[in-house]
Parts: C-alpha cells; sequence; structure tokens
C-alpha cells in the first residue's frame, strides 16, 4: 500500500463529519479542543480514555456532548468506596414465583460508559471493568455476555484529592488508550463560559456520527498508509523509553523506572492514524507521532522515585525522548 491507494474522497468526507461533530460539541463545551478530539478518536479506535483534571472542568459534559453527537446510549457511575461488581456489572436475581434465578444487566451494557473518579472504587470493582474493557465481555455467575458493538470507557479522576482512593492497577492503565489531562479554560473561554452558563441545553446537538459512520471511519483508519521510517521513529521512541542508556542518555535511564509497553508502541501509531484522518491525510507523518505523543505515553512511561523527588514528571521525560530521537 502507497499513499495514493487510500481513497482520498473517503477521507475528505469522514473528515467533514469529524469536523461537524466537533462543532456539535462545541455549542456546549466552550473551549476544550483537544478533550473533544480525544474523545472522538478514542471512540474511532475502539479505545478507552483516562481523563484526569479537577471539578468542574466540563469532564462529564464532554462526555454526555459525545453521546448526543453519536446519538449513543450512555450511562454514569459514580465510583464510590462501597460500590461492589454487581453495581456495574450486574448479578443473578432469584425469583420465588418460578424458583429460578434471571439475570438483571448492569449499567456497563451501553455504549458509552462514565465512570465518574474511577479511585475511589477498591480493585474488585476495578478488576470488573478490566474485562468489560479487554475483552468487551462480561461474566455474570457462569454465564458470558457480550457487549455492544461500540463500547467505550470514558474514566475520570480527580488529581488533588487523594485521601479514600485506591490507585488503578498498572495492568488496567495500560489498557486506556489516552490519558488525557484537562486544563483550565483560558481568560477569554472563561468569560464565554460566563456569558453561557444559561444557555447551556444539549438538546441543540444535532447527531452527526451514526454507528454506521463510526464502524466505516474505523476500517478507514486501519487502511491509513504507515512509511517504513515513520514505523522505525515509532519503535525508536518506545525503545529509548526502554533502555535510555543504549542511546547515550545516562541521565534520562535514572528518570525511568518502567518504559512503555508494546500496547504502547500499537496505540502511538494508531493515535498517530487519528491525527492524520482529522487533519485529512490518508498517511501518518512523524508530527502526527509526536502531537499524541504526551496523551499515548504519559500513564505508561512511569517515572522512578528520584525523578518524582526533582519534580520531573512522565511529560518531562517524554519530551526528552522526543528530542532525542530524530524524525524522519
Amino acid at each position: 500500500m502507497n499513499k495514493t491507494s487510500v481513497d482520498s474522497i473517503k477521507i475528505q468526507k469522514a473528515q467533514e463529519k469529524i469536523n461537524f461533530a466537533r462543532a456539535e460539541m462545541s455549542k456546549v463545551i466552550v473551549g476544550q479542543t483537544n478533550l473533544i478530539d480525544r474523545l472522538l478518536g478514542t471512540l474511532l479506535v475502539h479505545g478507552h480514555i483516562l481523563l484526569e483534571g479537577v471539578p468542574g472542568l466540563a469532564k462529564t459534559s464532554a462526555c454526555l456532548a459525545l453521546a448526543k453527537t453519536c446519538k449513543l446510549d450512555f450511562q454514569r457511575i459514580q465510583f464510590t468506596p462501597d460500590l461492589l461488581p454487581s453495581d456495574l456489572i450486574g448479578n443473578k436475581v432469584f425469583n420465588p414465583k418460578d424458583q429460578s434465578f434471571y439475570v438483571r444487566k448492569g449499567p456497563v451494557f451501553t455504549n458509552i460508559i462514565l465512570a465518574d473518579e474511577i479511585n475511589r472504587s477498591p480493585a474488585k470493582v476495578q478488576s470488573a471493568l478490566l474485562e468489560a474493557m479487554q475483552e468487551r465481555q462480561v461474566t455474570i455467575g457462569e454465564e458470558t455476555f457480550a457487549l455492544p458493538e461500540v463500547f467505550i470507557t470514558l474514566a475520570t479522576q480527580n488529581p488533588i484529592e487523594q485521601e479514600g482512593t485506591f490507585s488503578l492497577p498498572e495492568a488496567q492503565v495500560d489498557r486506556f488508550f489516552f490519558k488525557t489531562i484537562v486544563n483550565y479554560p483560558s481568560d477569554k473561554e472563561e468569560l464565554l463560559i460566563l456569558k453561557q452558563v444559561e444557555k447551556q441545553d444539549f438538546s441543540q446537538i444535532k447527531p452527526s456520527l451514526s454507528i454506521k459512520d463510526i464502524k466505516e471511519m474505523q476500517n478507514l483508519i486501519d487502511e491509513i498508509f504507515v512509511d517504513e521510517s515513520v514505523y522505525n521513529y515509532i519503535t525508536q521512541i518506545i525503545f529509548l523509553s526502554r533502555n535510555p542508556k543504549k542511546y547515550g542518555l545516562e541521565n534520562l535511564s535514572k528518570m525511568i523506572a518502567y518504559g512503555a509497553s508494546p500496547r504502547g508502541t500499537i496505540n502511538l501509531m494508531r493515535g498517530a492514524k487519528i491525527n492524520a484522518l482529522f487533519e485529512g491525510r490518508g498517511y501518518i507523518t512523524p508530527d502526527d507521532v509526536k502531537s499524541i505523543a504526551m496523551d499515548v505515553l504519559r500513564h505508561r512511561i512511569i517515572p522512578t522515585f528520584e525523578a518524582e523527588a526533582d519534580n520531573v514528571t512522565s511529560e518531562d521525560i517524554i519530551q526528552e525522548i522526543l528530542d532525542n530521537v530524530e524524525a524522519p
């Protein structure tokens, strides 16, 4: 396959639909363009996304706007310390009339599930969600039930308050396609939010992406061309995160406890494909890789205690890696 083998008309039509979806979500979400793009991108690669930010930054509203834009079923679950796996996936209920058990499905059986403050629930609940995220199925008793064909998890966590929270297992964190940091709006955006606060109406969002559209775009992303030099560029970024000494970066090796997994390699490529599609191209460039690298890798490259003591974050490490890998 080469650059010309990707149907440019399909790419153009997909970009138009994506831009329309962006515009519809922006009717109720001021600013936060990166958040909107990451939510749409997650949907188009069968992925899941972890959103981190202080309360009040429209994380929940953005998730609801995504559901309205794509006309998908949406469920929100507030994760709490006393939440049980059955509250998420469902359970078997005894029917005294015929002395039998029947399955009552939980809220996870939907297209978009918002796991609000996911780190407030213990490991049992998180492990129940892990099966849904990875296998796209749920086991209740001895029966296994498939989830809807379009299914994504949007999880949020508050970085400020740590009391009464449970750290997410690394295996679960790695299964989030993106970890996106939601920041404060600019002063102009804040003023616009203030003026529009009484006018926010989700009913004004027009559905712009159907399930058929989503499936077609998912297939189209698979067709986007990747040059051999870009494959090498991606693998060099990942290998540098695992073995900085080999690249002559002795100081960086002291800052990285664990590098990115092979899932990170795959998602870095797929994330770059998302960016290319959003830009209306049928091929990816090194700039696509760079633009997506933070959200794909910040939860996969783990800093050492020494790095944390020096206030070196995973973002600092990723930027150092990008600066030291020559783009083709």
